[in-house]
């Protein structure tokens, strides 16, 4: 029997071990996360393990109301211990959960602590995890990346956002890790969500913009998009049900923003069109601009109205969806490449059943001089577990060019999550030694081991220049 979380983790072969061995010490570019600037900026050092660990993680609140324990322990006022040793309890019974492993490699890599996080190990485990934030002064923010080998974070960024942390970590110079924000702009794409004539009053103001149509929304943002790459922006994000693909003209959609900027309602029709126009006069200066594209698709949020509306969102009450994502995508990418403006593309979806679809699609928009300008993304949140990251793996390398994969993403909004890019590296080291063990590839090592490192950083680092 394999010793518990030990240095062969999912590592099955000895060919594994080798390639895990030529890629573990490479830097993290951890493109895409949800980590608040500001607390960079102050190089945050947190009060205690049930700050760092339950703060803001609804992966854990998930869960741990899945086990029966009351919201008072979750996101409540309970006292710091007893929210700790709940959390303990429901992570002992997460067996073939990816929290399970996450849980027990932070434990390992922060604390130096191998033992088991279980009711016997909590009081134990909960002391020693507070002592060693005290007392180590390499874990406040600075410290845990420097010990990470944290090249870069992207982290996701409002139009409207002054990115004036990202300004001062940048001009005071004393963080290695670069900090580059990522501009997303759900909230003036998404014109039937609550708040949207609020929230185009405040891009008016911070863009210094008069806005009377669609055709100055999209000045507005493209004026708050060059503040952005001024700041180091590298890539956009959208997160979408799904990609809009109805086309009207400059006047329809106008027709379309003034009925709602007049409080009128819209069906469901006008308001893809009014995003689809939107996003693609976006995606043309994403490319005129050689910033990435990312689309995150098929997240059902908010399913829990009563939560909600207690909680707000990114408190766990998403889910996956089951929208059909081929058809649409394919047309929204078509019309870009039309005019020769496609902007380099990642596509994530949270439903596994799109993969294949996404895989072939991005096949036939592939070119530009650029090694896979169109991705298949990381398996994400709900997927990026042992079986979801295995499975967008080998979709990837059926279908598409696994050596051009620009990797894993944590997407996370905790600092300890640093060890998933290790998890992740394992699995994809596992899979490909599986293969040269059963002769399925030729084991050409330095070939092999520049794939392994190329994924794990070399990859994201070149496609985002």
């Amino acid at each position: 029997m394999k010793e518990f979380m030990g240095s062969d983790f999912l590592l099955q072969t000895k060919s594994a071990k080798e390639l895990f061995d030529a890629c573990k010490d490479m830097p993290i570019f951890d493109y895409h996360c949800h980590l608040i600037p500001k607390e960079i900026e102050e190089n945050k050092r947190f009060d205690s393990i049930v700050d760092i660990w339950l703060g803001g993680d609804h992966y854990k609140w998930r869960q741990m109301r899945t086990f029966g324990f009351d919201e008072k322990l979750i996101t409540g006022d309970a006292d710091p211990y007893d929210k700790f040793y709940a959390w303990a309890q429901t992570s002992e019974n997460l067996i073939g959960n990816p929290l399970y492993h996450w849980t027990h490699l932070e434990l390992q890599r922060y604390f130096d602590i191998n033992l088991p996080l279980n009711t016997k190990n909590a009081k134990t485990i909960y002391n020693l995890a507070n002592e060693k934030l005290q007392s180590d002064k390499d874990l406040d923010v600075y410290g845990i990346m420097k010990k990470f080998n944290v090249y870069a974070v992207g982290t996701t960024d409002d139009p409207i956002d002054s990115l004036e942390s990202h300004k001062i970590i940048r001009e005071r110079g004393d963080l290695e890790t670069k900090v580059l924000p990522s501009y997303r702009p759900d909230k003036a794409l998404n014109i039937n969500k609550a708040g949207f004539v609020d929230y185009i009053n405040k891009l008016a103001d911070v863009a210094n913009v008069k806005i009377d149509s669609v055709d100055d929304v999209v000045k507005a943002l493209v004026l708050r998009l060059d503040h952005f790459v001024e700041n180091g922006c590298k890539a956009t994000d959208h997160g979408i049900e799904s990609v809009p693909a109805i086309f009207l003209s400059q006047a329809e959609t106008n027709v379309i923003f003034n009925k709602k900027m007049n409080g009128e309602e819209l069906t469901s029709y006008e308001a893809e069109a009014y995003s689809a126009y939107v996003l693609l006069r976006l995606a043309r200066e994403y490319h005129k601009r050689n910033i990435t594209m990312q689309i995150h698709m098929s997240a059902l949020r908010d399913n829990n109205t009563r939560m909600f509306n207690l909680l707000g969102p990114d408190t766990g009450f998403d889910s996956s969806h089951d929208t059909n994502v081929a058809f649409k995508t394919s047309t929204f990418l078509n019309e870009l490449e039309k005019t020769n403006q496609l902007p380099k593309t990642i596509l994530y979806s949270l439903n596994p059943k799109d993969h294949y679809s996404l895989a072939t699609l991005m096949g036939c928009f592939q070119g530009d001089g650029v090694r896979s300008k169109v991705q298949l993304g990381s398996g994400w949140w709900f997927l990026d577990h042992k079986d979801g990251m295995e499975e967008q793996i080998k979709v990837l390398a059926n279908l598409s060019m696994l050596p051009n994969f620009v990797g894993m993403l944590t997407d996370s909004r905790s600092f300890l999550s640093y060890p998933r890019h290790e998890y992740f590296r394992r699995i994809l080291c596992n899979i490909i030694g599986t293969w040269v063990e059963e002769g399925e590839i030729y084991n050409d090592k330095d070939m092999l081991n520049k794939v392994v490192q190329d994924i794990s950083f070399n990859n994201i680092k070149n496609y985002l220049n």
